[in-house]
């Protein structure tokens, strides 16, 4: 049996016995919050558990370091989202120690995608295209910079109303322990 008749066949008894019952709520966030973390598997329940957050109470964006690379992208979209049109007034930044994107290497996912039968004339229309994919495909120096970039791509952003304020975090993937980088409260936009 392959991974997703598991998922299905795990489901099918999930519903039937109704166990999704524990986990009902709004589509509106309870503590009126937006969280964008990183998609390590780490992080998964340890940050909810970790933040005392349970099913409702925050709208969660996750993708590769929690960063916001374009400021029109379909990250900072999510962000509006939910502070224009779900309720959120807060946005919290959770980084976390020992990130990939931290120790990620362009030439090395590049090379990685040529092994795998991603053509090198892919590659070059894509470079002649104006995508330069080095620079795209970067991660960041370390995780604090990672978190406070991210912060500033949202706290500055033309369409972020003023009073929202905009935390930085970092979490320990073994511990849960958060570290506060930015406190939003103390923050104005630049």
């Amino acid at each position: 049996m392959n991974q997703i008749q598991q998922i299905l066949e795990h489901n099918k008894a999930f519903v039937e016995k109704r166990e999704y019952e524990s986990f009902k709520t709004g589509k509106f966030p309870n503590k009126k919050m937006v969280l964008i973390t990183c998609m390590d598997t780490r992080l998964v329940e340890l940050l909810h558990s970790a933040m005392n957050f349970r099913n409702g109470d925050v709208k969660v964006i996750k993708n590769a370091g929690a960063i916001i690379s374009q400021p029109f992208g379909s990250v900072m979209r999510s962000v509006l989202v939910a502070i224009y049109e779900l309720g959120a007034d807060e946005v919290v930044v959770v980084g976390h120690h020992e990130c990939g994107m931290a120790a990620l290497n362009s030439d090395v996912m590049i090379g990685h995608m040529l092994e795998r039968g991603i053509s090198q004339e892919v590659l070059s229309t894509l470079e002649n295209s104006g995508i330069k994919l080095k620079k795209w495909l970067r991660g960041f120096e370390n995780v604090t910079e990672g978190v406070t970039s991210t912060v500033g791509v949202i706290k500055n952003h033309p369409l972020l109303p003023a009073e929202v304020p905009v935390h930085g975090m970092i979490i320990h993937p073994e511990t849960g322990e958060l570290t506060l980088v930015v406190d939003g409260y103390k923050q104005e936009k630049a």
